[in-house]
């Protein structure tokens, strides 16, 4: 996983190998008893675009880092529990192949390596804060935006620290959504936070100290080392971060930055170059959803604000767009926006599904509250995943509402269209993937590994395996829907925070990882088999 602190080793070898048929770096990766450590992620960074590559170390000890532009490269190894190793200036000429060897060292684990389900495991409790998902604490914070890890356990505040933090919170990304915080909660979750991490915290120095910690890691198959994730790093400033990657007609990706970031940003995936369209307002908009539309206009939502926009990357006009209310005067909310093949644009996220035609301006609401993800399907129908109450699964043909109820109350999130039309959803909460056969309206659920499988994104990769990432362990997972086999693959970091999977016109699957302020694509690398 990420580690911080980087420190220079003098067991690394560099050396060019014989010519390939793309430019890669491999070697192999030992532990201190000098025998092979699989599982160590070994990363090439091109210091000039802040693209990032991540290859796992296999049961062998051996990595291979494929598919690299020739280029001088940083060289690094992250792992829980290892010390990190960085090797700078890596120079790789085209169609050539480095070679570097590392030997790893112990060191305590930090409790910012977490997963979210080990933290609430192993975190310090107290009787009037007994952490569990009906603690304010959890699902204010670590539900709604971000985890304990980046935010939290990198440092130490006091309580009137914590309260500043958390009003902050409160202000700026539940702002105007109806969920901005009380003072009483603010109070309660400041001094729950002066607990965990504040001066006096009583939780030991390293959580492999803390009771049972070793029966909350999870343990990866060989099968799983053959996973590359490439990546880019973007400003940190921006607000919450990058809340999802998607890719326009152009082979540009578009990026949304929450809370106060107040901005869509345009990557360019080959060269790294990121250009944004900043809102001309300082107060928070909430940008939750970006999607671009064929004509080449890129469509948003203002989710703490209620409002849609429209930015024209060519002439960088913005222009908003408010919906009436509903018939007994509800505010309607915007949550994820999607624009179908007839540019009509279908949002989720208020007390109704809204549909718009920028053309006409007309507007039309269906009721089916509390609706998340949102989906154009090829014949035209909209869905809808409904994440409160029962949540039921909403689609919208022909201007005509049809929902379909699962089985259990898992409360369904994200959803994907298969190739044959069905349906497939993740059950956040439910620790379930669900799928729909709309022709007979039949509901099946397929129970996830892990103590917490809290599957949130989902899409299909070429091959037509369903992948979705854990939000409370930290993993990717690739399930097989003919047998219901789920391999799990590790993350580099903590906090995965993906909300959203796209994929490419190369096939690639694109998300954002917005607490740890990158996006990137995964991609199996078959050579390592």
């Amino acid at each position: 996983m990420l580690v911080r602190k980087l420190l220079a080793s003098t067991s690394i070898i560099v050396g060019l190998a014989s010519p390939g048929i793309a430019a890669s770096i491999s070697g192999t990766v030992t532990g201190p008893d000098g025998k092979p450590a699989m599982g160590v992620f070994v990363t090439a960074e091109n210091p000039k675009t802040k693209i990032s590559v991540y290859a796992l170390s296999r049961a062998d000890g051996k990595y291979d880092i494929p598919n690299l532009v020739a280029t001088t490269y940083d060289l690094r190894i992250d792992a829980i529990g290892w010390k990190a190793v960085l090797k700078q200036g890596v120079i790789l000429s085209s169609e050539a192949s480095a070679t570097a060897d590392f030997n790893v060292q112990k060191r305590p684990v930090e409790w910012s390596e977490l997963s979210t389900w080990q933290g609430r495991q192993l975190l310090p409790k107290t009787e009037a804060h007994n952490l569990s998902h009906k603690d304010p604490f959890f699902t204010s914070c670590f539900q709604s935006c971000h985890s304990f890890q980046n935010r939290m356990a990198i440092g130490t505040r006091t309580l009137d620290g914590w309260l500043d933090r958390v009003r902050y919170m409160s202000d700026s990304m539940m702002a105007g959504d109806g969920r901005r915080l009380k003072d009483p909660e603010i109070d309660d979750i400041a001094k729950h936070l002066t607990v965990l991490f504040g001066p006096d915290s009583p939780k030991p120095a390293s959580p492999e100290q803390a009771p049972g910690y070793q029966a909350t890691v999870r343990d990866f198959s060989p099968e799983a080392m053959n996973i590359v994730y490439v990546e880019y790093d973007l400003p940190a400033e921006r607000g919450m971060g990058p809340w999802s990657a998607v890719e326009a007609p152009d082979g540009k990706i578009w990026i949304p930055y929450y809370g106060r970031g107040n901005a869509v940003v345009q990557l360019d995936p080959d060269t790294g170059e990121m250009t944004p369209f900043q809102l001309p307002f300082e107060h928070t908009a909430g940008i939750h959803s970006v999607y671009p539309a064929k004509d080449g206009t890129v469509w948003f939502v203002e989710t703490s604000l209620g409002k849609i926009a429209r930015l024209d990357p060519k002439t960088k006009e913005i222009t908003e767009f408010q919906s009436p209310q509903t018939a007994d005067g509800k505010r309607v909310g915007a949550h994820t926006i999607r624009v179908d093949d007839a540019g009509i644009v279908w949002v989720s996220g208020g007390p109704v599904i809204t549909k718009f035609n920028p053309k006409s301006g007309e507007w039309k609401h269906f009721p089916l509250a509390g609706t998340y993800g949102n989906e154009s399907a090829p014949d035209g129908s909209q869905w809808f995943t409904a994440f409160r109450d029962k949540g039921p699964i909403g689609r919208v043909k022909d201007d005509v509402l049809t929902t379909f109820q699962p089985p259990t109350n898992g409360k369904p999130q994200r959803l994907v269209i298969a190739k044959d039309g069905t349906i497939w959803f993740t059950e956040r909460q439910g620790n379930k993937l669900g799928h729909l056969d709309p022709a007979t309206g039949a509901i099946k659920e397929f129970n996830l590994p892990g103590p917490e499988a809290s599957p949130y994104a989902i899409n299909f990769d070429a091959q037509g395996m369903l992948w979705y990432p854990s939000h409370e362990m930290d993993t990717m997972n690739r399930f097989d829907p003919e047998s219901s086999k789920v391999t799990e693959y590790p993350y580099p970091h903590a906090e995965i925070a993906m909300r959203e999977f796209f994929v490419d016109s190369k096939g690639r699957i694109w998300y954002g990882a917005s607490t740890n302020n990158k996006v990137g694509y995964f991609y199996l690398n078959e050579h390592t088999r």
